[in-house]
């Protein structure tokens, strides 16, 4: 299976490197960052660059597509090049999935119209907006179109295409070889007083 992963500027890293890791690890599976043009691109933080080693012309039709979110979703969701290369890719494509506010560049391409998905905790009611139905689930399957929401939730989504693609055997092989046991340090239901704090740090524009 040939992944794509689109980089954009200010894309959050692990809504990269998360299903990247997952499915890259799998047997007979290839990743190949894709941008406008092959080079450098940098994350949300400034202090990350990836290589995008394709442009969007150069791969036209992945069997997998994964979009990442971040801070420059809003200027992604403007970017003709990129939503014009995901909607000609999807017609080809067996999975088209995206991570946190990825499924915001989908519904921007014209994919989520009238179908579930999911985004980060931030920001999925506002989907609707966008004539999708919001869901607040970890990952959404609707049809070939698969969303994650926040950021380590494309581990999550990664492991199941696999499970889905290649066999439970190889998901629970990889997930064991990447040691995904997640243990965190405290349960999301306790950290409600939080929210606005977290939300600055993650906003997007």
């Amino acid at each position: 299976m040939h992944v794509a992963i689109p980089l954009y500027p200010r894309f959050t890293a692990l809504d990269v490197v998360g299903p990247y890791t997952a499915l890259a690890f799998a047997p007979g599976w290839k990743v190949t960052f894709v941008a406008g043009q092959p080079g450098p691109v940098t994350d949300d933080q400034g202090s990350l660059t990836l290589m995008a080693t394709a442009s969007y012309e150069e791969v036209p039709r992945p069997d997998v597509i994964v979009v990442p979110g971040g801070p420059g979703t809003v200027a992604a969701m403007n970017d003709t090049a990129l939503t014009g290369w995901l909607a000609a890719a999807h017609e080809h494509t067996t999975w088209t999935a995206s991570v946190c506010s990825g499924s915001f560049v989908l519904a921007a391409a014209g994919l989520l119209a009238g179908r579930r998905a999911t985004s980060h905790w931030g920001w999925v009611e506002h989907l609707q907006g966008l004539g999708t139905e919001p869901v607040s689930e970890r990952v959404v399957f609707d049809g070939k179109i698969v969303t994650a929401a926040g950021v380590s939730a494309g581990i999550d989504m990664g492991l199941e295409l696999l499970a889905r693609e290649s066999g439970e055997g190889t998901a629970q092989a990889v997930q064991l070889a990447i040691e995904y046991d997640p243990r965190p340090p405290y349960d999301m239901k306790t950290l409600d007083g939080r929210r606005d704090e977290a939300m600055k740090l993650i906003s997007i524009d």
